[in-house]
C-alpha cells in the first residue's frame, strides 16, 4: 500500500487532469462535485449506522471510498484555485487548536 504526503497527492491528481484538455473544472462545477461526494458519503454512513438499510439491488460501496472520492474532488479544488492542502490544513489547525484548545474535556 502506498501513503502519500498531501504534496504528492496534488502532484499525482494533477498529473492525472493534465492529461486532458478540460483540464479542471470551474470551481463553481467543483464545488457541485463535492456536494455530490458528500451526499454518496452521507449515504453510505446511513447504510452502515442509520435506520436506512440498502436496497438488495443497491451497489456495495464503502465509506473509505466515498471519502476517497472527497479527496480526489478536494484536491482538484485546490489545484485548480493553487491552493496547497498542507498549508491550508496548518492553518486550520492552528485555528482549531487555538480556539478550541479549552473546548474539550482532556484525557
Amino acid at each position: 500500500m502506498n501513503y502519500y504526503t498531501t504534496k504528492e497527492i496534488q502532484e499525482r491528481v494533477d498529473s492525472y487532469i493534465s492529461q486532458f484538455k478540460e483540464g479542471y473544472f470551474s470551481p463553481l462545477s467543483l464545488m457541485a462535485r463535492m456536494t455530490e461526494e458528500v451526499g454518496e458519503l452521507a449515504r453510505e454512513v446511513n447504510h452502515y449506522y442509520g435506520e436506512k438499510p440498502k436496497k438488495a439491488s443497491e451497489q456495495e460501496k464503502t465509506i473509505e471510498e466515498e471519502l476517497g472520492d472527497m479527496l480526489f474532488v478536494l484536491t482538484c479544488f485546490a489545484n485548480s484555485l493553487e491552493i496547497d492542502l498542507s498549508q491550508a490544513f496548518e492553518q486550520s489547525m492552528t485555528k482549531i487548536e487555538t480556539r478550541d484548545k479549552d473546548r474539550w474535556t482532556r484525557k
